[in-house]
C-alpha cells in the first residue's frame, strides 16, 4: 500500500538516539552509530521521531510500505517490557545476575585520598538488568546517570555515588526508552530524592527526559536535581 513513512538521511544522522527514544513503536534502531527504520510496519506515520532530530536527518515520504502492524507492536512492547522488568538470568546460575546491596566502612580521610574507596551501593547498577523492586530501594536517594560520567567525572563516587543507589544507562548505545521503568521504580518504591547526571551531548537529553517524565508519572512529590558534565570533566552551572 501506499502510506506516509518516514525517510533517514543517514548522512545527516550523527547517531545521536533520540529518534530510537522517541519512537514508541520501536521502529527504530541505531546501528553502526546511525539511525535506521528496522520495521516498516511498526512506524505509524505519525512522526514522533521528527522534532527531537537535531540534524534533521528525517523526513516524511510517501511510498510503497507494509501496512502499520498495532497488534505486532504492542507484542512487541510486551515482551520488552517483561524482559526490562527481570534482571538478566542465566541458566548456570551466573552469580552476576543476583541482585546485592553493599555496606562501604568509613576510611579515614588520609586513606581515602591515597586509596579511592568504591561508593557503589548495589548490584545490578545497568538501568537495563536492575530490578522494579529490591530492598536497596527502600528509602533510596536515586542517582540516575549516563554511563560515561564516571569516565568524564574523575571524583564520581565521592561526589555523586556515595550514599546513593546508583542506576547507569545510555539511551544511544541502548536504543530504548527508560521512562517506563524508571516510573515503575520511582512509584513502587520509597525513592527519597532523584538525582539526574549527564553529560553534554545530545543523546544524554533521553536519559534526562526518561527520568523527568518518570517523575511526572510516578505522581508523587519527590526532590530532584540535573548535573551536567563537561566532556572534559567539569560540573557546568
Amino acid at each position: 500500500m501506499i502510506r506516509k513513512i518516514i525517510k533517514i538521511n543517514e548522512e545527516k544522522c550523527n547517531g545521536c538516539g533520540l529518534c530510537a527514544s522517541a519512537c514508541h513503536e520501536g521502529a527504530i534502531e541505531i546501528i553502526n552509530g546511525k539511525a535506521k527504520l528496522v520495521r516498516e510496519d511498526f512506524c505509524d506515520g505519525f512522526g514522533d521521531c521528527l522534532p527531537g532530530c537535531p540534524t534533521g536527518a528525517i523526513t516524511f515520504e510517501e511510498r510503497e510500505a507494509p501496512e502499520y502492524d498495532e497488534r505486532a507492536v504492542q507484542e512487541a512492547k510486551e515482551r520488552k517490557k517483561m524482559s526490562e522488568m527481570k534482571p538478566m538470568q542465566h541458566e548456570n546460575g551466573c552469580p552476576g545476575s543476583r541482585i546485592a546491596q553493599f555496606q562501604h566502612c568509613e576510611e579515614e580521610p588520609l586513606v581515602s585520598a591515597i586509596k579511592p574507596v568504591s561508593q557503589l551501593g548495589q548490584w545490578h547498577c545497568q538501568i537495563k538488568l536492575v530490578p522494579t523492586q529490591a530492598p536497596f530501594f527502600d528509602g533510596a536517594k536515586l542517582l540516575i546517570a549516563a554511563d560515561c560520567t564516571a569516565y568524564a567525572y574523575a571524583n564520581m563516587h565521592e561526589d555523586f555515588m556515595k550514599g546513593k543507589i546508583t542506576l547507569i544507562g545510555c539511551p544511544k548505545l541502548d536504543a530504548v526508552d527508560y521512562t517506563e521503568k524508571l516510573t515503575v521504580i520511582i512509584r513502587d518504591n520509597n525513592i527519597k530524592s532523584v538525582t539526574i547526571v549527564r553529560m553534554d551531548v545530545p543523546c544524554c537529553g533521553g536519559l534526562q527526559r526518561a527520568a523527568e517524565n518518570a517523575l511526572q508519572a510516578s505522581n508523587k512529590f519527590i526532590p530532584w536535581q540535573v548535573v551536567t558534565i563537561s566532556r572534559d570533566g567539569h560540573i557546568l552551572d
